[in-house]
């Protein structure tokens, strides 16, 4: 079975089995399972706007940051504006483990 989830304002197409990583959730460690009620889409089955009586059910696998993301700001002819920044966005790494609907 396939779906598409929305998670912190974002959707994402999942299968059984599959892993995705989505921003930070708050209040779960790795190993605890997580379960997702807006769903957009079951199989072909379009919701309006969630599909009722479904269920996505996951597995936190981690917990952590993503590489460093370099950040340059630069101005032309000013020796005083050029400095970098650096970003790590956290994330949750999310197993698949069913989809029901």
């Amino acid at each position: 079975m396939n779906a598409v989830i929305k998670i912190g304002g974002k959707q994402y197409y999942v299968t059984e089995g599959s892993e995705i990583f989505v921003e930070k959730v708050e209040g779960v460690e790795a190993g605890n399972e997580v379960e997702f009620n807006e769903i957009l889409m079951v199989n072909s089955k379009v919701g309006n706007p969630y599909v009722t009586n479904a269920k996505v059910l996951g597995e936190v696998i981690k917990n952590g940051k993503q590489r460093k993301i370099k950040i340059f700001k630069y101005k032309n002819k000013t020796t005083s504006s050029r400095r970098t920044q650096g970003h790590r966005q956290p994330y949750t790494k999310i197993k698949i483990t069913k989809i029901s609907a």
